[in-house]
């Protein structure tokens, strides 16, 4: 006996029933339902913020880093230019290329390299000893101090004692060592530099030479102070903590007008 038409339509509106219910679930996330559902989501989801640009030193900002006449105190007063040992000590060759790098960091005033970007200058003049010291503000790449911060840290062991040929003065016999500094900025290196002349002198003359370095956030100071002979205690630590503050109070300022 033939079976009703009713009951041979039953499974297909059973299979048409399934197949919407698949389509409108989405296998995969696809169909018009999911995309409305996936669209709800993701505007019930919190934006994330973008971070902020570093703010970066203008020159003005720099120039206001620099240590003053004030910080300085007697007996120091702004320089009347290089001091004679610069070209004559300091312009030398190395015996060695990594040690001859150090000597035209040196010379340059540049221990974290040629800088890039936003700088001020400042120096000063001991004129009871003959001192001079040499302070610069900078905003380089923070991996870029970092590295050659890395850089310094090895003089003291890879150019330990080396000579040096100079011009002027013959050749000298130079020694590197480290040079504690205090716990201020975020990263720092310090070096000892002395500079003896020839041994042919009975009382050779020596040439002693402070240097530091310290990366402040995204900016960093260099310190540098040298004498004929042996310099004052503390010039360099004390140099160092006092331009490392006025750089605070200016990245402080940054914070105060975002």
């Amino acid at each position: 006996m033939p079976r009703p038409p009713a009951a041979r339509a039953l499974p297909a509106a059973v299979c048409a029933a399934l197949l919407a219910s698949a389509t409108a679930c989405g296998v995969g996330g696809s169909g018009p339902a999911a995309d409305a559902s996936a669209s709800a989501a993701a505007a019930s989801r919190p934006a994330v913020p973008a971070s902020p640009a570093p703010k970066v030193l203008t020159a003005l900002q720099a120039e206001a880093a620099l240590l003053t006449e004030a910080d300085m105190g007697r007996p120091w007063q702004p320089t009347q230019g290089a001091a004679t040992w610069h070209d004559g000590v300091l312009k030398a060759q190395a015996d060695t290329p990594a040690c001859q790098r150090l000597l035209d960091a040196l010379y340059s005033d540049e221990p974290l390299g040629a800088p890039h970007g936003t700088q001020a200058v400042t120096g000063y003049d001991d004129v009871d000893g003959a001192a001079q010291l040499r302070q610069r503000v900078l905003s380089p790449r923070p991996a870029n101090v970092d590295r050659a911060l890395a850089w310094l840290r090895t003089m003291p062991d890879e150019c330990a004692r080396f000579s040096a040929r100079t011009p002027r003065h013959g050749v000298q016999s130079v020694q590197v060592r480290e040079v504690a500094l205090p716990e201020v900025g975020d990263a720092r290196q310090g070096l000892r530099v002395i500079f003896t002349g020839p041994s042919d002198y009975e009382d050779p003359p020596t040439l002693t030479l402070d240097v530091a370095a310290v990366r402040v956030g995204t900016d960093a100071i260099t310190v540098s102070t040298g004498a004929e002979g042996t310099l004052v205690p503390g010039i360099v630590t004390r140099a160092v903590q006092q331009a490392v503050g006025r750089l605070d109070k200016v990245h402080d300022g940054f914070h105060a007008r975002a």
